[in-house]
């Protein structure tokens, strides 16, 4: 899997970075635990958890039973993408961009975006499944945070091209190790 592709499964479930950073952090966690430092909805958190099962970045603990055991811990893929995510997660929280970056197209964008100044068509081109209203909106909420800048070109045929402003560029730095 490349690094596109990872990022559009990280992202594809609003819960999925926080959660990996939690387990992180707590060497895992029951899923009570996970609902309520987050602040999730237990359904949405449902579905996170089982994506993630099936992506094989966290697994059930086969001892889970004990009241101090953890329900969920990383696999070894997990534990490779976790240590990412929890900075990621620190970052975001700190740069006061948490609701706009845990967007499910958000994080993806701002990665393509990041390789150079990018024309608006050149981003459906790299993240396969993406609408242009999806990338229309995402365009809108990362530049509103100023993780993103617009500069228009003039002639035939006139358009814009993003790229990424020094917010961008430190959760970029961020992203290049997940």
């Amino acid at each position: 899997m490349n690094r596109t592709d990872r990022l559009m499964a990280l992202f594809r479930r609003r819960w999925a970075c926080p959660v990996l950073a939690e387990l992180h952090r707590g060497e895992g966690a029951k899923f009570v635990t996970l609902v309520n430092r987050l602040d999730s909805n237990p359904g949405a958190m449902r579905q996170t958890l089982d994506e993630m099962l099936d992506l094989g970045w966290i697994r059930r603990n086969p001892g889970y039973g004990h009241p101090l055991r953890p329900e969920y811990l990383l696999t070894r893929s997990g534990e490779r993408l976790a240590p990412a995510c929890a900075i990621l997660d620190s970052a975001i929280t700190t740069l006061g961009v948490r609701e706009i970056a845990l967007r499910k197209w958000s994080m993806p964008v701002l990665y393509v975006i990041g390789e150079g100044p990018t024309r608006f068509s050149e981003i459906p081109r790299a993240l396969a499944g993406v609408t242009d209203r999806a990338v229309s909106l995402a365009l809108k909420d990362l530049s509103q945070a100023a993780m993103i800048g617009r500069t228009l070109i003039e002639g035939p045929p006139p358009g814009s091209l993003y790229g990424a402003t020094h917010v961008g560029g430190r959760l970029l730095s961020i992203l290049e190790n997940v």
